[in-house]
């Protein structure tokens, strides 16, 4: 790759969410990837005697021989990726925000800091200017940027251009989330195979008091002041591989018809999209009018950039609230690395890495 591209490090990146990342940066045109950092245990081995590749195709060839690095501050890079798991990204991650570096993480551990954003780039990328207040709370030389929970993406993303012209009141919500995202291995097949687990450690906690609301709020300058509605959460582990779709009903302060809600969907035009960043597909939100779809098997990689869009499908009115949908997503790709990914190229369209790399980005872009 060109060493004019911007240098990026990937932290856990033997893991199920630091593969996606691996994958999803090969032959990215602003990024280079020059740091891959793994746990004690793996640090100083070779990438391919260190992790056990289990996405579709092979390990990069070119990263088989890269030796792995110690988690820690002084990787050639100025971005880290962060695919630990939340027991231990949290200080590593706060370390490599002191020292410098812009860390787009994917862990829980800070994405319900007032200072610190958690970040949609369609729904919320306003939020960017917690960074400045962050850096002068913590003493930070660089920043941490969340993005959320895989299901509360894909819900947030369908509820973001409705709650801007209707309001949400109340929103009620099922979720059939994939085994991939319990990680590597996750579930025993002995659990999941003929069979719903119904019930995922925190998960509904996330989507109710926390994710939701803090995405959907306004920076009033100081702090995100929360949306005011009220989310109630089922969330079911099914045996699917990829892809969790939700079945959705909602409220809203003023009650749209079934055409607003679908012209909502149809000429939603975030920001993201303005800009033509690469990882973000023509269309954030898709309909499929078709009566039996979504399905995650068919419908998970849609859209220009596979696996980055929301799909929605079975608009029709609801007898307890005012209407109920569908929507489905990509838990590894959008839920996870794609998320952060995207964040990333936010903050460098920005100037968050300064008007040089914005400038560069530009350039490549169109090269």
């Amino acid at each position: 790759m060109s060493n004019a591209k911007i240098k990026v490090g990937v932290l856990g990146a033997t893991g199920a969410v630091g593969q996606r990342f691996v994958q999803m940066l090969q032959g990215h045109p602003w990024f280079e990837l020059t740091a891959l950092c793994a746990s004690d245990r793996s640090a100083g081995k070779r990438y391919a005697d260190a992790c056990k590749w289990n996405l579709r195709g092979d390990m990069p060839e070119h990263l088989r021989d890269v030796i792995l690095q110690d988690c820690k501050p002084g990787v050639d890079c100025q971005i880290v990726f962060g695919g630990l798991p939340t027991d231990v990204a949290k200080p590593i991650e706060q370390e490599f925000a002191a020292a410098g570096y812009i860390v787009c993480s994917n862990s829980s551990n800070h994405r319900y800091d007032a200072d610190i954003p958690l970040m949609v780039p369609e729904v919320n990328p306003e939020h960017l200017a917690l960074i400045e207040l962050q850096k002068r709370n913590r003493g930070w030389k660089g920043f941490i940027v969340c993005n959320p929970n895989c299901s509360t993406t894909h819900l947030v993303s369908a509820l973001h251009p409705l709650h801007t012209h209707f309001g949400l009141k109340k929103v009620f919500v099922v979720t059939m989330q994939a085994v991939s995202g319990a990680g590597y291995p996750g579930v025993s097949s002995m659990d999941i195979l003929d069979n719903v687990v119904p019930y995922i450690g925190g998960e509904e906690e996330k989507m109710e008091q926390k994710e939701p609301q803090k995405l959907l709020g306004q920076f009033d300058g100081a702090q995100i002041a929360y949306a005011d509605f009220v989310v109630s959460a089922h969330c079911n582990r099914v045996p699917v591989r990829n892809g969790h779709l939700l079945a959705i009903s909602a409220e809203f302060i003023k009650q749209p018809t079934q055409e607003e809600m679908l012209n909502a969907w149809k000429n939603y035009d975030p920001l993201p999209q303005q800009m033509k960043l690469p990882s973000a597909p023509t269309a954030a939100l898709i309909y499929d009018e078709r009566q039996d779809r979504p399905q995650p098997r068919l419908d998970r990689l849609k859209g220009s950039v596979p696996g980055m869009a929301t799909v929605i499908g079975r608009l029709r009115p609801d007898p307890l609230f005012h209407w109920k949908f569908l929507a489905l997503g990509h838990n590894t790709i959008r839920g996870a690395a794609g998320g952060s990914l995207l964040n990333a190229e936010l903050l460098v369209a920005q100037g968050y890495l300064g008007g040089e790399a914005a400038l560069l980005a530009k350039q490549l872009q169109f090269a």
